[in-house]
Order: C-alpha cells, then structure tokens, then sequence
C-alpha cells in the first residue's frame, strides 16, 4: 500500500460499530476474534491465519497473558514478536476457545474455516476483511486498517505509559522505526494542543 493511499484508521466509534456489525454475523465469536487481533493486537493477516493455540497459551495450556507470535508466523527471520494480551482481545479468544472444545489444541491454527476444521490463508483473512468493510460502507478500510489503527493508538499512549516509538516498532514486529511511523495517523487536534502548549 503506498503512502499516498494507506487504509483508514477506526475511531472508537466505528470500531463499536463493526463490533455490533459482527454480532449479527454466522460465525460472531470466531469473527469477533479476527477483528479484535488486528486492532487490539495489530496481527497482519498473514499472522492472524497463522497464529497458533500454542502461541497463547503456557506449557499447562492456560491461556498466556502475551500473544507469542513466531517468526514463521510472520515475515519468515523476522517479524515475530510478544504482544501482550488487551483484556477485551483476551475475553474473546477464551469465548472462541470454549466453543472449539477440543479442537483448540497447541498445534491447531486459532482461525478456522466455517466448518472448524481447517484453516484459512493470509488471503482468505484479507478477504474477509474487505467484505466486512465494503458490507459496512466502510471506503478506505482494509485489513491493514486494524494494524495502522494499532500502530497510531499506541504511538499517542505510549510516552504517557513511561514507553517510546521504539517499544511500538517492537509490537508491529518492524524492522525499522522509518516503517512504524509511515502506520500512525496523524492528529490535527494533538498538533494544535501542543503547538497552543509551547
């Protein structure tokens, strides 16, 4: 995607919306997952097709507090990384989790296909996406629109938290920061509150 035309990022308000949208959906909890690791989690499409059981949970099979996202999961040597898990993300994996059953096993991918049992590629996930988005009017939005919305949330809260842009490079799994910064929106309203401040 060039700079000149990047995905839109979601305000909290139209991530509730597709949150609502996805309820109505056939597969909501499975769905509501998708979504949430990509704007809570800021997964590309390929590590969200990837992504395995194993890579959330310990070695007893408890759910872990971190996403451990491998490096062949991602962008082959590097890319991997460890994603602390966000509350809301994490109540929705348990939800999919108690609906698998036995079918949430360590070696088992976490996204599967309608019927369960098989999983679904990078392409498919960013399909998906695409329908979801161009179902709810939303022009602009791809599945790069939950990483950049990521990316730009967690640059503008990060400094607060005692962080820097080089902890946020380290949750997209870039690697440089140059790449991290070309994913934040910028903010009018933040530009003109620190310009009235000096």
């Amino acid at each position: 995607m060039s700079l000149t035309k990047q995905a839109k990022t979601f305000t909290p308000t139209i991530e509730r919306l597709v949150l609502k949208h996805l309820t109505e959906t056939r597969y909501p909890i499975r769905n509501r997952v998708i979504f949430l690791l990509s704007v809570k989690a800021g997964l590309r499409a390929k590590e969200i097709a990837h992504l395995r059981w194993g890579m959330l949970t310990d070695a007893e099979g408890n759910l872990s507090e971190a996403l451990n996202v491998c490096n062949s999961a991602s962008k082959g040597r590097q890319g991997g990384r460890v994603i602390p898990m966000n509350k809301e993300l994490r109540t929705a994996i348990m939800a999919w989790r108690s609906e698998l059953g036995n079918l949430a096993t360590p070696d088992r991918v976490v996204i599967t296909s309608e019927r369960g049992n098989s999983p679904m590629s990078a392409t498919t996930i960013t399909n998906w996406f695409f329908k979801l988005y161009r179902t709810m009017g939303l022009d602009g939005c791809s599945s790069h629109s939950g990483r950049r919305t990521f990316a730009t949330r967690a640059a503008r809260t990060i400094v607060g938290v005692g962080g820097s842009l080089k902890d946020v490079q380290e949750l997209m799994g870039h690697a440089s920061l140059a790449m991290t910064q070309r994913y934040i929106q910028g903010s009018e309203d933040a530009k003109r509150r620190v310009v009235d401040a000096i």
